[in-house]
């Protein structure tokens, strides 16, 4: 630790002081010791106060991008198929060139011009799309008989909203992939 003595000296032995100076130190050395402290410390507030960031400036500060969600919707009355389960009840096997549930069937015979997909299983059924000859469709439901055709609830595997009945007749069974 340093130790600083401080003894103030008369006028008349100046001498006095010269000689013994290492233990003596002039009271304006410490006032301008202290005036060089607050020099330098307003000093340096006016520069922190340059530097720092104003009052009301966006430094800083990311602004919150916020996503809204649609709230669920209520889902309509829709009555649920029965599928069954291959492990509980085995894997139906059908007659090579017979539509069942779950083959592959393939849209053939409308020489070029498609098979109207209907929402319902009937002539009367609003037409839903176009299929074209060799598209290949899973059999869902069916058979339903109406208009003097038998009836089958095909889906596109490749595409969910390509569904719905199509008439036997335009329709020819595939070996599953």
């Amino acid at each position: 630790m340093l130790y600083i003595c401080y003894k103030i000296i008369p006028p008349d032995n100046h001498k006095k002081m010269n000689q013994n100076f290492p233990y003596y130190i002039n009271r304006w050395t410490i006032l301008g010791a202290i005036f060089i402290a607050a020099l330098l410390t307003v000093i340096t507030l006016i520069v922190i106060g340059w530097t720092s960031p104003r009052v009301g400036a966006d430094v800083g500060f990311v602004p919150a991008y916020l996503t809204m969600l649609p709230a669920p919707t209520i889902t309509p009355n829709v009555t649920p198929t029965f599928t069954p389960d291959p492990l509980l009840f085995g894997t139906p096997t059908l007659a090579p060139d017979t539509i069942g549930i779950g083959g592959y069937v393939q849209i053939s015979g409308t020489e070029g011009d498609g098979l109207r997909i209907r929402s319902a299983p009937s002539i009367n059924g609003e037409p839903l799309f176009l299929a074209f000859d060799a598209e290949v469709f899973v059999v869902q439901d069916g058979p339903q008989q109406a208009d003097g055709y038998t009836w089958w609830y095909i889906a596109a595997p490749y595409d969910t909203t390509r569904t719905g009945w199509a008439a036997s007749n335009f329709l020819t069974v595939v070996p599953n992939p």
